[in-house]
């Protein structure tokens, strides 16, 4: 088994620690080149998964990948990825809304969508604690597309 299929196997590892180190050197692998984008699809798949965890590694890595979407993957799944602006888990609505200047980047034609996502977020369902978070990342994503113009 080749390295990079190793590491996505590790994507889903009951080891959330070893989880974290397969996700984060796809992401790194993801920054130099496109060898894990042939993977996409599973990536796909993760962001309906039950676990939040799961859910947050498939949307950074889609994320990750959008530089080499050649095939416009992201494309045809940009609604399933934006729904997760407002996921359950505030933890995973983060890190989606985090990660979305980087497909806006790569693939402009999507930027609207992703804006339109941003500021039509429904924050009030999380704690209050939570609220200022959320609100402040969609504030910095937005900066961020928006700089890209």
């Amino acid at each position: 088994m080749d390295q990079i299929l190793e590491l996505v196997c590790g994507l889903k590892d009951k080891n959330d620690k070893y989880a974290y180190q397969c996700l984060k050197k796809l992401e790194s692998e993801s920054l130099i080149s496109d060898a894990v984008y042939p993977y996409f699809d599973l990536f796909a798949e993760l962001i309906d998964h039950p676990n939040s965890y799961f859910r947050t590694r498939g949307i950074i890595l889609i994320a990750a990948n959008a530089k080499w979407d050649r095939e416009n993957k992201i494309d045809e799944i940009i609604d399933q990825l934006l729904k997760h602006v407002g996921d359950e888990k505030p933890i995973t609505a983060r890190q989606c809304i985090k990660v979305l200047p980087l497909v806006a980047q790569y693939k402009p034609d999507l930027a609207y969508d992703i804006i339109m996502a941003l500021r039509n977020a429904n924050t009030q369902m999380y704690k209050d604690s939570m609220q200022p978070l959320v609100n402040k990342d969609i504030t910095e994503a937005l900066n961020r597309i928006d700089k890209l113009k």
